[in-house]
């Protein structure tokens, strides 16, 4: 088999009109290499020529090379080995494919909790880095994810950053097929079982813990918890909620609690189930002085049918979600929350998936960021009543 430097010799190279075009000439010598990569003439694992040697082949000097092999490297085309030399990427036609300039966002939900700013912040940081930005909403559905997952390996994106589906857990085979295809992912909120990859986690115990504290240090003894469904990342709030209640010798009843039907995330879905769950749980002579739930689109519901049972909050009863930092709404701004930046979140993925695209990362990492969280007050937390008032039926 030819070396790389024999083939390139025999390849047609730039002429010197084009090198000393007002472009810069290691733009010029970048392109010349990524088209002999995308034509097969070099392939993946080959040895590339030495800097001194490309620098006499293109007639042009060491700096230039360096820059122009600098710009292949970052773009995930050759990747350097120390004592050894350069070499053609394994991936690197399949990134020079169409569909490299696209980095993907999987997510359950699109309009509300942390989504938003999430979409905001992956889709900024992708323009700034010259990516187009395509989102997948799966409906926390793994038939779904799965179907997008095939439909971007088909379309070769550049990188994905998936919220992977939580009733039933993503499976790691629809992860592994991504990574198995050359395409970095970022796993965002939680772990996928048996997969391994850069996560930015949510610290769930914590965020539990957090609300358990609020509410404990404004006398609250008797709580109630609300959540869309039972998954894995319920049981950490709950460990922390419930951590956070033992201080005290404050225990969660179950009575008082209630979890959506696996799957459902649209809270409109489940929204008769959370006005019939309030009036039961209300009624009740122990009935609870405050509300701990785990997603901010359900402490709305619950914030609403609240008012309308003529309970004021915090006076009545206290009301505590989990959300992001931005409060893009009139609604949520009211509404005290534990919360995550997904700002921080969007835009770190993007780098993250850039690392690995340009080889500065392995696909496979166990690299691990947890995003920090705070209390935001609101205006739903305030101290237990002295006198528990009964809602309206």
């Amino acid at each position: 088999m030819l070396s790389a430097t024999r083939l390139l010799e025999t390849t047609t190279l730039p002429d010197d009109g084009e090198l000393n075009s007002p472009r810069a000439k290691y733009e010029r010598i970048q392109d010349h290499l990524k088209k002999q990569i995308q034509d097969g003439v070099l392939l993946p694992g080959m040895a590339l020529p030495s800097e001194q040697q490309l620098a006499t082949l293109f007639e042009s000097a060491r700096s230039t090379i360096r820059q122009a092999m600098g710009v292949l490297e970052r773009d995930g085309l050759v990747s350097r080995v120390q004592g050894k030399g350069t070499f053609v990427h394994e991936n690197a036609r399949q990134r020079l494919a169409s569909g490299l300039d696209i980095l993907a966002l999987v997510i359950p939900e699109v309009f509300s909790g942390y989504y938003p700013s999430l979409q905001h912040s992956f889709e900024e940081s992708s323009s700034q880095s010259q990516n187009q930005m395509l989102v997948c909403c799966t409906r926390n559905n793994i038939d779904k994810q799965g179907n997008a997952i095939l439909q971007l390996i088909d379309n070769q994106v550049g990188g994905v950053a998936i919220v992977p589906a939580s009733t039933p857990p993503t499976p790691a085979y629809q992860i592994r097929q991504l990574q198995k295809a050359g395409i970095p992912v970022v796993l965002c909120h939680r772990p996928v079982e048996g997969i391994t990859a850069p996560l930015l986690g949510l610290p769930f115990q914590q965020i539990g813990g957090l609300a358990g504290d609020a509410l404990v240090k404004q006398g609250h003894r008797r709580v109630s918890f609300f959540a869309p469904h039972c998954t894995q990342t319920t049981d950490l709030y709950l460990d922390g909620f419930r951590k956070a209640l033992a201080h005290v010798d404050c225990e969660l009843a179950a009575e008082h609690c209630y979890f959506g039907a696996d799957g459902v995330i649209d809270m409109q879905e489940l929204d008769g189930e959370i006005e019939a769950a309030l009036q039961r749980i209300l009624n009740r002579p122990d009935r609870p002085t405050a509300i701990f739930t785990s997603f901010d689109s359900m402490a709305e519901r619950i914030y609403l049918h609240l008012t309308r049972m003529g309970l004021r909050m915090p006076e009545d009863i206290s009301l505590i979600g989990v959300g992001d930092k931005i409060r893009h709404s009139v609604l949520q701004q009211q509404i005290a929350s534990v919360t995550v930046n997904e700002t921080q979140l969007g835009h770190r993925a993007v780098e993250l998936l850039n690392q690995m695209r340009s080889g500065a990362l392995p696909i496979e990492t166990s690299e691990t960021s947890i995003i920090p969280a705070e209390v935001y007050t609101g205006m739903t937390l305030g101290p237990a009543p002295e006198t528990v008032i009964q809602p309206n039926t």
